[in-house]
Formats: structure tokens, C-alpha cells, sequence
């Protein structure tokens, strides 16, 4: 790809969901990036006395509670996809389409303005309560395809419960499910030499287990305004660009906790419409490390930029110079 052409590649936003969160993610920013600091105090603000708490436990150096857990792990990731978003808005690097897995697409729904700040802190709280009471259970990473693993979970060698929670990849697919179930078909997999390792996950999202803390999720949607995206989102629960109807559908939102994530399907049909930048908006840079199997990534027409370290330290350094790049995309 040459230096003009990548110049004038659409920014698209890649924001990730529960298993990115590690220990003192995107810390280094805070403070140092004014937009960055302003929105996520905003947030935190918004979210109350669990909101303060929240942030004093992301400073903490170790956090006092458990980083894995949902509680803790998808508010934090919520928030800081938001505010990245937020601080390139700023600086004048606004994407043309968007694409978060799963609760990295409720980020992007209110980078988007299906719903404000204010609903978002609210939403992140009774998904917190919601699924408080769901059965102990987690998520799976295995290096196969979905037809692979089908004589695990479809026959009389698998484990009833235990589904497939997410396709990442021709070959990077998720098993999600409660324990011990889960736990059986990891021990089947590695019998038969399937590469597999757990997901930093302490629930069962994106599997049936999830059923019962839907209905109250879906309370918390239908209790605000949904509007249509003024961007693209391109969603991870379809595979397809968010249709209208779906954005101002409270079911549609609440049963992504059940229904598995569909992120491979939603990047193919992306960058079947078009060459971007692909710049993944949140910790880590486990999105990024998927966007570059795709074939269009591999053959040069898309470019992949991180936004953030894979650890901790180097954050601000990797931060920084990402958004030099993006801002060579600004006519």
C-alpha cells in the first residue's frame, strides 16, 4: 500500500468487549489526555457512588477487587472505548463506521448517539445487577472453526450448556458456558489436541446461562430514547450494518447478552464495502491481532493501528503515536 493511498483510508473504530480488560489499562492517559480525563470522570460521575469506586479501583495499583469480573471489567471497558472515541472526535478524527464486540457495542451505540452518557452509566449499572445472579461459568478461546467443534457440542461426546459464544476468526472461535460443563469440554478438547485457553471471563456470556438476566436488562433500554445511529455501526450480534429498527429495539440490545458474537461475519462484510483503517479503540490489542487474518488486511487495501499497548506500560507512548497516524487521514 502506498503512503498516499493510506492516507485516505476511512477510520474505522474497533472497540473490544469483556476479555481485553487487564490491570491498569490506559491508566497512563489519565491525566495526560484532556478529552480522555474529562469524559471518563464524566462517566464515573454519572454512575454515582459505584461510579467513584470504579475509578479508584482501575487507579489502584493492584485493584482491590477482581478485574475478570464482569462488574468490574465491562463498565471500565465500556467507559474507556467511549472516551477514546471522544478524545478523536476532538482532534478531529471522526470514523466513518463502527464496530464493537460485545459490550464494545454499546460503545459504540452511544459514540454513535443511540443513547447519551447519562443512559450508558445507568445501562452498565443494571447489567451489573442483571447478571449478578447468572450461573458460575465462562468463556473458552480454542484455535478451531465452528465445524470443528461441532462433534463437542452437538453429539453424545458434548456437554449440554456449553455453545458457541463467538466467532473471532475462521479459526478463532469462543465456547461459552456454565460450569462444570465447561470445564468437561475443555478437558475433551485438550484430550484431542484442540489448543484452547480461558477467556478473562467469570461469567457465561453469549450463551444460554444468560437467558434469565435478559428480561431486566431489557427493562433498562426500555426505560430510555433509542435513536437511530448517526454513524454505521456494524454489528457483532448480526454480522450486518445495524438497521434502524434494531437500533431503537430494546430486545435487540438486552439479548446480545445470550446470543453469541458474531465479529468476523460483521469485519468481512466491512471491508467487503470498502478499504479503512481499522484502529482499535480500547485496551489491548487483541481486535487488531484478528483484523490482520483477514485477507483484505493481509493483501495491503486496510491498515490495522492500535490505539493501546498490549500491557500496561506504553500506553500513552502507543497512544500517541497512533493518533499521528490517524490525523494524517483529516482532508
Amino acid at each position: 500500500m502506498s503512503a498516499s493511498r493510506a492516507e485516505r483510508l476511512p477510520v474505522v473504530l474497533l472497540l473490544p468487549g469483556q476479555g481485553a480488560q487487564h490491570r491498569r489499562m490506559a491508566v497512563e492517559l489519565y491525566g495526560q489526555e484532556a478529552v480522555f480525563t474529562a469524559v471518563l470522570d464524566e462517566f464515573f460521575e454519572c454512575m454515582g457512588t459505584e461510579g467513584a469506586a470504579l475509578r479508584d479501583d482501575w487507579l489502584a495499583d493492584p485493584p482491590d477487587l477482581d478485574i475478570d469480573d464482569a462488574s468490574r471489567a465491562q463498565p471500565l471497558l465500556f467507559a474507556l472505548g467511549y472516551a477514546l472515541g471522544r478524545s478523536l472526535e476532538s482532534q478531529g478524527i471522526r470514523p466513518a463506521a463502527l464496530l464493537g464486540h460485545s459490550v464494545g457495542e454499546l460503545a459504540a451505540a452511544a459514540l454513535a448517539g443511540v443513547f447519551g452518557l447519562r443512559d450508558a452509566a445507568r445501562l452498565m449499572r443494571e447489567r451489573a445487577v442483571a447478571t449478578a445472579d447468572v450461573p458460575a461459568g465462562g468463556m473458552l478461546a480454542t484455535a478451531a472453526s465452528v465445524e470443528e467443534l461441532r462433534p463437542y457440542l452437538h453429539s453424545d461426546a458434548g456437554v449440554d450448556g456449553v455453545v458457541v459464544g463467538a466467532r473471532n476468526g475462521p479459526r478463532q472461535t469462543v465456547l461459552a458456558g456454565p460450569e462444570p460443563q465447561l470445564s468437561s469440554v475443555e478437558k475433551l478438547l485438550r484430550h484431542h489436541g484442540v489448543s484452547c485457553r480461558r477467556v478473562a471471563a467469570r461469567q457465561p456470556f453469549h450463551s444460554p446461562a444468560m437467558v434469565n438476566a435478559v428480561g431486566r436488562f431489557e427493562s433498562a433500554f426500555a426505560a430510555m430514547e433509542l435513536r437511530p445511529p448517526r454513524v454505521p455501526i456494524w454489528s457483532t450480534a448480526t454480522g450486518a450494518c445495524l438497521r434502524r429498527e434494531e437500533a431503537t429495539d430494546p430486545a435487540f440490545w438486552a439479548w446480545q447478552l445470550a446470543k453469541p458474537v458474531r465479529f468476523w461475519p460483521a469485519l468481512d462484510a466491512l471491508l467487503k464495502s470498502g478499504d479503512f483503517l481499522l484502529a482499535e479503540t480500547g485496551p489491548g490489542q487483541g481486535l487488531s491481532m484478528l483484523a490482520r487474518l483477514h485477507p483484505r488486511v493481509r493483501q495491503g487495501h486496510c491498515e490495522v493501528v492500535p490505539l493501546m499497548s498490549p500491557g500496561a506500560a506504553g500506553a500513552l507512548r502507543v497512544h500517541r503515536a497512533a493518533v499521528t497516524r490517524m490525523k494524517q487521514n483529516i482532508p
